[in-house]
């Protein structure tokens, strides 16, 4: 395809837009602190839910104007492009949330567990109520203490490698362009794109980060701490307290066609 063809050309300029990122140093956090494995299925909330909403929310319109700046990607087809962002949103956001240092304040949440409903019930005669097919019964906006942590596991990581905004743009570009999600056509240049991005990391890595030979391993750590992140967690955790029920498609597809 017509994107096949001139993928050199415009990976040349994925390159020059991504080194184009201004170094800023940030400050190291400590590891992040390990929790009982036995209350990893404890319900928690954001303390501040709406803070923590619109912060992701603006971190959210940055990536994607971040996104939409990268010519080859504009070169795609706008279904592609979709495509690509539906798949690789949520670990989008999450390095941006990083980048911008967004700290996350969780509470236990005061709804009853199974055995506190199961007791009530039948205190009061009543049969406890069996939860929906396919659904827990806590909801889908009640997040695991496990699946916050990992979240929080994640940010702690990459505070710790004081992760230039070079290598954060160069993270995204990876995770980005993505060549192996079912449905793409022009699969080359896309796998180009994202072989690049991370040659252009080993190389910025083996310049600023002489000595540190395994930093480009530990960078890609991070992405294998993304992959384990589920993308409904993160949509229910930051967007359902401000904006109720979402569906990420269409939220993405309106953001993805205006200008940013």
């Amino acid at each position: 395809c017509r994107c096949c063809a001139e993928g050199r050309r415009h990976g040349s300029i994925l390159y020059s837009i991504l080194r184009s990122q201004e170094e800023r140093a940030v400050p190291a956090a400590g590891p992040a602190p390990r929790g009982c494995p036995c209350g990893s299925r404890r319900r928690v909330a954001l303390r501040s839910p709406q803070v923590a909403g619109k912060a992701a929310s603006a971190v959210l319109v940055k990536t994607l104007r971040f996104v939409q700046n990268v010519p080859c990607f504009q070169e795609l087809p706008l279904e592609e492009q979709l495509l690509l962002v539906r798949s690789c949103w949520a670990p989008l956001l999450l390095l941006g949330l990083a980048q911008e240092r967004v700290h996350l304040e969780t509470v236990e949440s005061a709804e009853p567990s199974m055995l506190q409903r199961i007791l009530t019930a039948r205190q009061h005669g009543e049969r406890p109520a069996a939860p929906a097919a396919g659904r827990p019964h806590h909801g889908p906006h009640l997040p695991s203490a496990g699946e916050i942590q990992a979240i929080k596991g994640f940010l702690a990581k990459c505070w710790s490698l004081d992760i230039s905004t070079k290598e954060y743009a160069y993270l995204k570009g990876t995770v980005l362009f993505n060549p192996d999600l079912p449905g793409l056509q022009c699969t080359q240049y896309i796998e180009g794109l994202q072989r690049e991005a991370q040659q252009a990391l080993n190389e910025h890595i083996r310049l600023i980060h002489r000595g540190d030979e395994a930093r480009f391993a530990k960078l890609n750590v991070v992405l294998s701490l993304l992959r384990s992140i589920n993308a409904n967690v993160v949509a229910e955790l930051f967007f359902r307290p401000i904006i109720g029920a979402v569906n990420m498609d269409d939220m993405l597809l309106e953001m993805l066609c205006a200008k940013l």
